[in-house]
Protein backbone atom coordinates (compact mmCIF):
# COMPACT_ATOMS: atom_id res chain seq x y z
CA UNK A 1 0.00 0.00 0.00
CA UNK A 2 1.40 3.30 -0.86
CA UNK A 3 2.33 5.68 1.78
CA UNK A 4 0.25 8.67 2.58
CA UNK A 5 2.12 12.01 3.08
CA UNK A 6 0.10 15.41 3.97
CA UNK A 7 0.65 18.21 1.49
CA UNK A 8 1.51 20.06 4.17
CA UNK A 9 4.86 17.98 4.99
CA UNK A 10 5.04 17.75 1.43
CA UNK A 11 5.33 21.27 0.80
CA UNK A 12 7.44 22.11 3.79
CA UNK A 13 10.22 19.42 2.41
CA UNK A 14 9.85 20.96 -1.14
CA UNK A 15 10.80 24.47 0.30
CA UNK A 16 13.96 22.75 2.04
CA UNK A 17 14.94 20.79 -1.29
CA UNK A 18 14.88 24.40 -2.74
CA UNK A 19 17.05 26.22 -0.27
CA UNK A 20 14.48 28.05 1.34
CA UNK A 21 15.37 25.99 4.66
CA UNK A 22 18.43 27.36 4.88
CA UNK A 23 19.27 30.37 7.41
CA UNK A 24 18.99 33.49 4.93
CA UNK A 25 21.81 35.49 6.66
CA UNK A 26 24.63 33.16 6.34
CA UNK A 27 27.84 34.32 4.70
CA UNK A 28 27.64 33.28 0.95
CA UNK A 29 31.18 32.22 -0.83
CA UNK A 30 31.44 31.49 -4.62
CA UNK A 31 31.55 27.73 -3.26
CA UNK A 32 28.13 28.51 -1.39
CA UNK A 33 26.89 29.86 -4.52
CA UNK A 34 27.22 27.42 -6.80
CA UNK A 35 26.37 24.58 -4.30
CA UNK A 36 22.67 26.77 -4.12
CA UNK A 37 22.25 26.76 -7.90
CA UNK A 38 23.38 23.28 -8.28
CA UNK A 39 20.75 22.34 -5.59
CA UNK A 40 17.97 24.04 -7.16
CA UNK A 41 19.03 22.66 -10.32
CA UNK A 42 18.76 25.98 -12.94
CA UNK A 43 17.76 29.04 -11.98
CA UNK A 44 15.35 31.36 -14.80
CA UNK A 45 16.44 34.34 -16.22
CA UNK A 46 14.36 37.13 -16.84
CA UNK A 47 14.69 40.96 -18.41
CA UNK A 48 11.79 42.39 -15.96
CA UNK A 49 13.71 44.86 -13.65
CA UNK A 50 10.98 46.35 -12.09
CA UNK A 51 12.48 45.37 -8.49
CA UNK A 52 15.31 42.45 -9.36
CA UNK A 53 15.72 40.71 -12.40
CA UNK A 54 14.27 37.16 -11.70
CA UNK A 55 17.71 35.09 -11.29
CA UNK A 56 18.97 37.71 -8.53
CA UNK A 57 15.95 38.05 -6.71
CA UNK A 58 15.70 33.95 -6.89
CA UNK A 59 19.04 33.77 -5.35
CA UNK A 60 18.78 36.76 -2.92
CA UNK A 61 15.41 35.03 -1.39
CA UNK A 62 17.39 32.10 -0.06
CA UNK A 63 20.71 34.20 0.71
CA UNK A 64 20.43 37.83 1.38
CA UNK A 65 24.77 38.41 1.35
CA UNK A 66 24.46 37.16 -2.52
CA UNK A 67 25.28 40.02 -4.34
CA UNK A 68 24.04 39.82 -8.39
CA UNK A 69 28.28 40.03 -9.64
CA UNK A 70 28.67 37.10 -7.65
CA UNK A 71 26.80 35.19 -10.17
CA UNK A 72 28.14 36.96 -13.40
CA UNK A 73 31.85 35.81 -12.09
CA UNK A 74 30.57 31.97 -11.78
CA UNK A 75 29.22 32.44 -15.40
CA UNK A 76 31.34 34.37 -17.68
CA UNK A 77 34.76 34.09 -15.56
CA UNK A 78 34.54 30.31 -13.79
CA UNK A 79 32.72 28.95 -16.34
CA UNK A 80 30.63 26.83 -13.54
CA UNK A 81 27.21 27.65 -15.51
CA UNK A 82 26.03 28.06 -18.94
CA UNK A 83 22.70 29.34 -20.02
CA UNK A 84 20.32 27.78 -22.14
CA UNK A 85 16.56 26.68 -22.05
CA UNK A 86 14.78 24.89 -19.98
CA UNK A 87 10.66 25.81 -19.61
CA UNK A 88 12.51 29.13 -20.24
CA UNK A 89 15.80 30.86 -20.53
CA UNK A 90 18.07 29.42 -17.55
CA UNK A 91 21.17 29.32 -15.84
CA UNK A 92 22.20 25.72 -15.62
CA UNK A 93 25.08 23.99 -13.43
CA UNK A 94 28.06 23.20 -16.51
CA UNK A 95 27.80 19.32 -15.47
CA UNK A 96 24.75 19.22 -16.99
CA UNK A 97 25.60 20.18 -20.61
CA UNK A 98 26.21 16.37 -21.91
CA UNK A 99 22.87 15.93 -20.87
CA UNK A 100 21.64 19.10 -22.95
CA UNK A 101 23.18 17.68 -25.99
CA UNK A 102 19.91 15.70 -26.28
CA UNK A 103 17.70 18.16 -26.01
CA UNK A 104 19.97 20.57 -28.70
CA UNK A 105 19.59 17.33 -31.16
CA UNK A 106 15.34 17.73 -30.69
CA UNK A 107 15.23 20.94 -30.62
CA UNK A 108 17.33 20.89 -34.19
CA UNK A 109 14.68 18.18 -35.27
CA UNK A 110 12.28 20.63 -34.09
CA UNK A 111 12.65 23.98 -34.74
CA UNK A 112 15.38 23.30 -38.63
CA UNK A 113 12.36 23.30 -40.95
CA UNK A 114 9.95 25.59 -38.87
CA UNK A 115 12.50 28.29 -38.77
CA UNK A 116 13.01 27.93 -41.96
CA UNK A 117 10.13 28.36 -43.01
CA UNK A 118 9.48 31.49 -40.85
CA UNK A 119 12.07 33.03 -41.55
CA UNK A 120 12.41 32.42 -45.63
CA UNK A 121 14.33 29.99 -47.83
CA UNK A 122 17.71 31.87 -47.59
CA UNK A 123 17.46 30.63 -43.38
CA UNK A 124 19.86 28.06 -43.73
CA UNK A 125 22.57 30.82 -45.26
CA UNK A 126 22.72 32.96 -42.50
CA UNK A 127 23.03 30.09 -40.36
CA UNK A 128 26.19 29.20 -41.90
CA UNK A 129 27.20 33.10 -42.63
CA UNK A 130 26.72 34.02 -38.45
CA UNK A 131 28.47 30.66 -37.54
CA UNK A 132 31.60 31.62 -39.47
CA UNK A 133 31.57 35.34 -38.03
CA UNK A 134 31.55 33.84 -35.06
CA UNK A 135 34.22 31.36 -35.53
CA UNK A 136 36.23 33.54 -37.65
CA UNK A 137 36.16 37.04 -35.60
CA UNK A 138 35.01 35.81 -32.21
CA UNK A 139 31.89 36.48 -29.94
CA UNK A 140 28.97 38.95 -31.27
CA UNK A 141 25.27 39.36 -30.82
CA UNK A 142 22.48 40.65 -32.47
CA UNK A 143 23.43 44.22 -32.81
CA UNK A 144 26.41 42.46 -34.86
CA UNK A 145 24.39 41.47 -37.66
CA UNK A 146 21.61 44.08 -37.19
CA UNK A 147 21.35 45.34 -40.81
CA UNK A 148 18.89 48.16 -40.47
CA UNK A 149 17.70 47.82 -43.39
CA UNK A 150 13.94 47.54 -41.89
CA UNK A 151 13.16 48.82 -38.76
CA UNK A 152 10.18 47.28 -36.63
CA UNK A 153 8.59 46.92 -33.91
CA UNK A 154 10.51 44.53 -31.00
CA UNK A 155 9.34 41.12 -30.61
CA UNK A 156 10.10 37.70 -31.48
CA UNK A 157 7.90 37.49 -34.71
CA UNK A 158 10.60 40.54 -36.32
CA UNK A 159 13.70 39.66 -35.29
CA UNK A 160 15.81 40.05 -37.90
CA UNK A 161 17.50 37.33 -39.88
CA UNK A 162 20.93 37.31 -38.24
CA UNK A 163 18.93 37.51 -34.54
CA UNK A 164 16.85 34.79 -35.65
CA UNK A 165 20.20 32.73 -36.28
CA UNK A 166 21.90 33.57 -32.99
CA UNK A 167 18.35 32.22 -31.14
CA UNK A 168 18.38 29.12 -33.18
CA UNK A 169 22.22 28.17 -33.06
CA UNK A 170 22.33 29.09 -29.00
CA UNK A 171 18.69 26.88 -28.90
CA UNK A 172 20.63 23.58 -30.64
CA UNK A 173 24.25 23.97 -28.81
CA UNK A 174 26.45 25.43 -31.87
CA UNK A 175 26.85 28.66 -29.72
CA UNK A 176 27.03 29.61 -26.34
CA UNK A 177 26.33 33.09 -23.96
CA UNK A 178 29.97 34.14 -22.98
CA UNK A 179 28.69 36.96 -21.38
CA UNK A 180 25.70 39.90 -21.09
CA UNK A 181 26.02 43.29 -21.82
CA UNK A 182 23.42 45.45 -20.61
CA UNK A 183 21.21 42.30 -20.40
CA UNK A 184 22.18 41.63 -23.90
CA UNK A 185 23.40 37.99 -25.02
CA UNK A 186 26.96 38.12 -26.35
CA UNK A 187 27.85 34.45 -27.83
CA UNK A 188 30.83 32.14 -29.22
CA UNK A 189 31.01 29.15 -30.44
CA UNK A 190 30.07 26.46 -27.35
CA UNK A 191 33.55 24.70 -27.91
CA UNK A 192 35.19 27.57 -26.74
CA UNK A 193 32.90 28.61 -24.00
CA UNK A 194 32.15 24.81 -22.47
CA UNK A 195 34.87 23.81 -20.36
CA UNK A 196 36.62 20.79 -22.44
CA UNK A 197 35.58 18.17 -19.72
CA UNK A 198 31.57 18.71 -19.86
CA UNK A 199 31.97 19.68 -23.59
CA UNK A 200 33.06 16.57 -24.80
CA UNK A 201 31.52 14.04 -22.67
CA UNK A 202 28.58 12.26 -24.21
CA UNK A 203 26.00 9.95 -22.89
CA UNK A 204 23.53 7.50 -24.00
CA UNK A 205 19.34 7.98 -24.47
CA UNK A 206 18.96 5.98 -21.51
CA UNK A 207 21.92 7.56 -19.02
CA UNK A 208 19.13 11.19 -20.27
CA UNK A 209 16.52 10.25 -19.43
CA UNK A 210 17.06 8.66 -15.71
CA UNK A 211 19.73 11.59 -14.65
CA UNK A 212 16.74 14.17 -16.30
CA UNK A 213 14.26 12.31 -14.29
CA UNK A 214 16.14 11.57 -11.36
CA UNK A 215 17.68 14.89 -10.71
CA UNK A 216 13.98 16.35 -11.27
CA UNK A 217 12.52 14.04 -8.13
CA UNK A 218 15.74 14.77 -6.05
CA UNK A 219 14.58 18.36 -6.01
CA UNK A 220 10.68 18.14 -6.15
CA UNK A 221 10.93 15.27 -3.43
CA UNK A 222 7.57 14.26 -3.96
CA UNK A 223 5.96 14.67 -7.34
CA UNK A 224 4.23 12.79 -10.59
CA UNK A 225 5.26 12.09 -13.74
CA UNK A 226 4.39 15.12 -15.10
CA UNK A 227 5.58 17.19 -12.73
CA UNK A 228 9.37 15.38 -13.23
CA UNK A 229 8.49 15.77 -17.14
CA UNK A 230 7.61 19.57 -16.62
CA UNK A 231 10.92 20.41 -14.13
CA UNK A 232 13.27 20.85 -16.77
CA UNK A 233 11.62 20.20 -20.00
CA UNK A 234 13.99 18.32 -20.91
CA UNK A 235 12.44 14.90 -21.51
CA UNK A 236 8.90 14.07 -22.93
CA UNK A 237 6.00 12.97 -20.79
CA UNK A 238 6.06 9.62 -22.20
CA UNK A 239 9.62 9.34 -21.55
CA UNK A 240 9.28 10.13 -17.60
CA UNK A 241 6.05 8.01 -17.16
CA UNK A 242 8.35 5.12 -18.79
CA UNK A 243 10.75 6.23 -15.91
CA UNK A 244 8.47 5.80 -13.32
CA UNK A 245 6.79 3.24 -14.43
CA UNK A 246 10.30 1.43 -13.78
CA UNK A 247 9.77 0.62 -10.33
CA UNK A 248 12.82 0.90 -8.36
CA UNK A 249 13.32 1.16 -4.65
CA UNK A 250 16.78 2.79 -5.32
CA UNK A 251 15.13 5.58 -6.94
CA UNK A 252 11.37 6.15 -6.41
CA UNK A 253 8.84 5.19 -4.12
CA UNK A 254 5.07 5.13 -4.83
CA UNK A 255 3.13 7.80 -2.43
CA UNK A 256 -0.57 9.58 -1.94
CA UNK A 257 -0.63 13.01 -1.15
CA UNK A 258 -3.50 14.07 1.23
CA UNK A 259 -4.77 17.56 -0.15
CA UNK A 260 -6.27 19.54 1.83
CA UNK A 261 -9.81 18.41 1.14
CA UNK A 262 -8.88 15.13 1.65
CA UNK A 263 -8.43 13.97 -1.38
CA UNK A 264 -5.46 11.37 -2.64
CA UNK A 265 -3.25 12.26 -5.69
CA UNK A 266 -0.93 9.20 -6.74
CA UNK A 267 2.82 9.90 -6.84
CA UNK A 268 6.56 8.92 -6.48
CA UNK A 269 8.95 10.20 -4.20
CA UNK A 270 12.01 9.95 -3.20
CA UNK A 271 13.17 6.72 -1.38
CA UNK A 272 14.19 9.03 1.96
CA UNK A 273 11.03 10.77 1.98
CA UNK A 274 10.09 9.79 5.46
CA UNK A 275 13.06 11.08 7.27
CA UNK A 276 13.55 14.29 5.16
CA UNK A 277 10.06 14.62 6.85
CA UNK A 278 11.38 14.16 10.25
CA UNK A 279 14.01 16.35 9.92
CA UNK A 280 12.80 19.17 7.44
CA UNK A 281 12.51 21.50 11.18
CA UNK A 282 10.68 24.97 10.59
CA UNK A 283 11.57 27.33 7.86
CA UNK A 284 13.17 30.81 8.79
CA UNK A 285 10.06 32.65 10.22
CA UNK A 286 11.21 35.96 8.34
CA UNK A 287 9.28 37.36 5.53
CA UNK A 288 10.94 37.21 1.92
CA UNK A 289 9.68 38.54 -1.21
CA UNK A 290 9.61 35.58 -4.00
CA UNK A 291 10.31 36.50 -7.70
CA UNK A 292 7.50 35.64 -9.48
CA UNK A 293 9.29 32.78 -11.81
CA UNK A 294 10.58 31.21 -8.44
CA UNK A 295 10.90 28.28 -8.96
CA UNK A 296 8.79 26.77 -5.85
CA UNK A 297 6.04 28.77 -8.10
CA UNK A 298 6.95 28.07 -11.63
CA UNK A 299 4.65 24.53 -11.56
CA UNK A 300 1.66 27.35 -11.02
CA UNK A 301 -0.95 24.10 -10.46
CA UNK A 302 1.52 21.92 -8.34
CA UNK A 303 1.84 25.63 -6.24
CA UNK A 304 -1.80 25.93 -5.62
CA UNK A 305 -2.26 22.25 -4.67
CA UNK A 306 0.47 22.05 -1.54
CA UNK A 307 0.17 25.64 -0.76
CA UNK A 308 -3.10 26.92 -1.27
CA UNK A 309 -1.90 29.59 -3.38
CA UNK A 310 -3.68 30.57 -6.46
CA UNK A 311 -0.53 32.81 -8.66
CA UNK A 312 -0.59 34.53 -12.29
CA UNK A 313 1.43 36.84 -13.56
CA UNK A 314 -0.58 39.47 -15.78
CA UNK A 315 2.30 40.93 -17.44
CA UNK A 316 0.71 39.75 -20.58
CA UNK A 317 -2.50 40.69 -19.30
CA UNK A 318 -4.32 43.83 -20.25
CA UNK A 319 -4.07 46.54 -18.03
CA UNK A 320 -8.05 46.73 -17.58
CA UNK A 321 -8.34 43.08 -17.09
CA UNK A 322 -5.19 42.96 -14.22
CA UNK A 323 -6.30 41.27 -11.13
CA UNK A 324 -3.68 42.68 -9.33
CA UNK A 325 -0.54 44.05 -11.24
CA UNK A 326 1.75 44.18 -13.80
CA UNK A 327 4.33 42.27 -11.60
CA UNK A 328 3.31 41.45 -8.07
CA UNK A 329 5.35 39.26 -5.92
CA UNK A 330 3.87 36.61 -3.49
CA UNK A 331 5.25 36.57 -0.33
CA UNK A 332 6.89 33.49 2.23
CA UNK A 333 7.14 33.92 5.63
CA UNK A 334 8.12 30.57 7.10
CA UNK A 335 6.56 27.99 5.12
CA UNK A 336 3.30 30.02 4.19
CA UNK A 337 2.59 32.18 1.38
CA UNK A 338 0.95 35.03 2.74
CA UNK A 339 0.50 37.56 -0.16
CA UNK A 340 1.77 39.43 -2.93
CA UNK A 341 2.49 42.77 -3.39
CA UNK A 342 3.07 45.10 -5.80
CA UNK A 343 5.83 47.05 -5.95
CA UNK A 344 8.44 49.05 -7.94
CA UNK A 345 12.41 50.87 -7.96
CA UNK A 346 12.20 54.45 -8.87
CA UNK A 347 15.30 54.46 -9.36
CA UNK A 348 15.76 58.06 -10.29
CA UNK A 349 14.33 58.82 -6.66
CA UNK A 350 15.92 56.06 -5.11
CA UNK A 351 12.79 55.09 -3.44
CA UNK A 352 10.85 51.37 -3.64
CA UNK A 353 7.79 52.28 -3.85
CA UNK A 354 4.84 49.83 -2.83
CA UNK A 355 1.63 50.56 -4.34
CA UNK A 356 -0.63 47.49 -2.87
CA UNK A 357 -0.31 44.34 -0.45
CA UNK A 358 -3.01 41.74 -0.39
CA UNK A 359 -2.66 39.28 2.55
CA UNK A 360 -4.35 35.94 1.76
CA UNK A 361 -7.13 34.86 3.30
CA UNK A 362 -7.12 34.27 6.70
CA UNK A 363 -3.61 36.04 7.25
CA UNK A 364 -4.07 38.62 10.15
CA UNK A 365 -1.83 41.19 9.24
CA UNK A 366 -1.15 42.46 13.00
CA UNK A 367 1.65 44.67 14.05
CA UNK A 368 4.02 41.81 14.25
CA UNK A 369 3.68 40.70 10.60
CA UNK A 370 3.71 44.13 9.38
CA UNK A 371 7.27 44.39 11.02
CA UNK A 372 8.32 41.31 9.67
CA UNK A 373 7.50 43.09 6.32
CA UNK A 374 8.84 46.42 6.82
CA UNK A 375 12.30 44.49 7.70
CA UNK A 376 12.81 42.10 4.11
CA UNK A 377 11.11 45.32 2.21
CA UNK A 378 14.16 47.58 4.21
CA UNK A 379 16.36 44.64 2.29
CA UNK A 380 15.25 44.26 -0.51
CA UNK A 381 15.56 48.23 -0.92
CA UNK A 382 19.65 48.03 0.25
CA UNK A 383 20.01 44.87 -2.30
CA UNK A 384 18.63 46.97 -5.39
CA UNK A 385 20.30 50.25 -4.11
CA UNK A 386 17.30 51.99 -2.81
CA UNK A 387 17.44 55.01 -0.17
CA UNK A 388 14.05 54.48 0.90
CA UNK A 389 11.14 52.39 1.11
CA UNK A 390 7.64 54.88 0.49
CA UNK A 391 4.02 53.23 0.67
CA UNK A 392 1.57 54.40 -1.35
CA UNK A 393 -1.89 55.85 0.26
CA UNK A 394 -4.21 53.20 0.47
CA UNK A 395 -1.18 50.45 -0.27
CA UNK A 396 -2.76 47.86 2.48
CA UNK A 397 -6.03 46.16 0.24
CA UNK A 398 -8.33 43.51 1.69
CA UNK A 399 -7.33 40.26 1.26
CA UNK A 400 -6.50 38.30 -1.73
CA UNK A 401 -10.16 37.16 -3.60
Amino acid sequence: MALALAHRDVARVFLHLQGLGDPPGAKLDRAGLEQLIGGLGFVQVDSINTVARAHHQILFARNQTYRPKMLVRLLERDRALFENWTHDASLIPVAAWPYWRHRFARERERLRHRWANWHGRDFHDELDTVLARIRDRGPAGARDFDRHDARKEPGWWNWNPGKAALEYLWRTGEIAVTRRENFAKIYDLSSRVIPPEHYERRVTHDAFVDWACRSALERLGVATSGEIAAFYDLVTPEEAKAWCAAQDDATHVPVQIVLADGARRPALARPDIQDLIETAGDLPPRVRVLSPFDPVLRDRKRAERLFGFSYRIEVFVPAPRRVYGYYVFPLLEGERLIGRIDMICRRADGVLEVSAFWPERGVRFGAGRRDRLEAELARMARFTGMEHVVFADGWLRPPAS
